[in-house]
């Protein structure tokens, strides 16, 4: 079907038919898409403050025109693109929100320029394969089914690029806070047993472990200031558990709110959790090294297996052949 379709092009337009189809295409598929990327609804919310709100004065307008005077960072710009760049549901949001949280982008426009790299990196690659098609089809002749894969495949990968991205920054942060978090409750479990509070021990472990684990030390940092700001305790440790997104931390966070709700030592919690911690990371470190012989086992049976064969089948396998060699001759 892709050489009928060719072959058409080619006789009603020429050698570039093809090139021309797939930009008339490029076209068309980007008019279609503008009205519903463009189309901006109005808040309800914002119709209530307008109406709320008296007329501003002629003061206020000298403060618009000084805030607009002013240099906008790049966040500020792509506010005006917001209703595209952003998911349109609170759900949708919150979910994006938290895995770029979880990923270590903590800023309010982190949503709004993942979306914006995802749509900048896809029409550049769109428009490198286009160039690539460009030059091909001027140095030789080149199929449809090949232009179409020219200009769709880079496309796509200039799109997902910023999701394989932050997927692999969530899962190198994530290993971070699991392998650093059992230290983390030793040096936590001995300021407690020295006498200080549960927040001064977080802040002091936060300084100690940043040199080794940043996004942990990050992490406790973020649950002393928000302390610190008089927010309720039970509802930082659950904010905590969520922006990490690692099991031994949200179960860690379970038990010291068991342990504030029953009044319990949380020095005595502490102990007991720290211990659990150890054993688990052994664990993982046993299961990993289990693991390793069945992973070399390919490995051995490549690069041992044939030369092995080589050494013992070669002389036999040169004897016969040489045999067969003297008795034809």
């Amino acid at each position: 079907m892709f050489e009928q379709i060719n072959t058409l092009l080619l006789e009603k337009f020429g050698e570039l038919g093809p090139l021309i189809a797939v930009g008339m295409l490029g076209i068309l598929l980007v008019l279609l898409t503008l009205p519903t990327l463009l189309k901006k609804q109005k808040d309800p919310l914002d119709k209530l403050k307008q109406s709320a709100k008296p007329r501003a004065s002629t003061a206020d307008k000298s403060d618009d025109e000084v805030k607009a005077l002013r240099q906008r960072s790049k966040a500020d710009k792509l506010d005006k693109y917001a209703t595209f760049l952003e998911p349109k549901t609170e759900e949708e949001m919150s979910a994006a929100r938290l895995k770029l949280m979880q990923a270590g982008y903590r800023s309010k426009s982190s949503v709004r320029t993942f979306h914006f790299a995802q749509m900048a990196l896809g029409l550049v690659f769109l428009l490198l394969g286009i160039l690539y098609v460009v030059i091909a089809s001027a140095t030789g002749e080149v199929s449809t089914q090949k232009m179409v894969l020219s200009v769709i495949i880079p496309g796509a990968v200039g799109y997902y690029l910023p999701k394989y991205w932050v997927k692999r920054r969530l899962q190198a942060r994530q290993e971070e806070i699991t392998n650093g978090f059992p230290d983390s409750l030793d040096m936590m479990l001995v300021c407690v047993e020295a006498g200080q509070s549960l927040d001064q021990s977080i802040i002091r472990v936060s300084q100690e472990i940043k040199a080794g684990y940043p996004a942990l030390a990050e992490e406790y940092e973020v649950v002393a200031h928000e302390m610190k700001a008089g927010k309720d305790k039970v509802s930082v440790l659950k904010d905590m558990g969520e922006r990490c997104g690692v099991s031994d931390v949200s179960s860690f966070v379970t038990v010291l709110i068991q342990s504030a709700s029953f009044g319990t030592s949380i020095a005595d919690a502490l102990r007991v959790y720290a211990d659990e911690m150890r054993d688990k990371r052994v664990m993982r470190a046993e299961e990993k090294a289990n693991v390793l012989p069945t992973k070399l086992t390919l490995g051995t049976m490549m690069f041992t297996v044939p030369p092995l064969m080589i050494i013992l089948l070669g002389p036999s396998v040169h004897e016969i052949y040489t045999t067969l060699s003297t008795a034809n001759f």
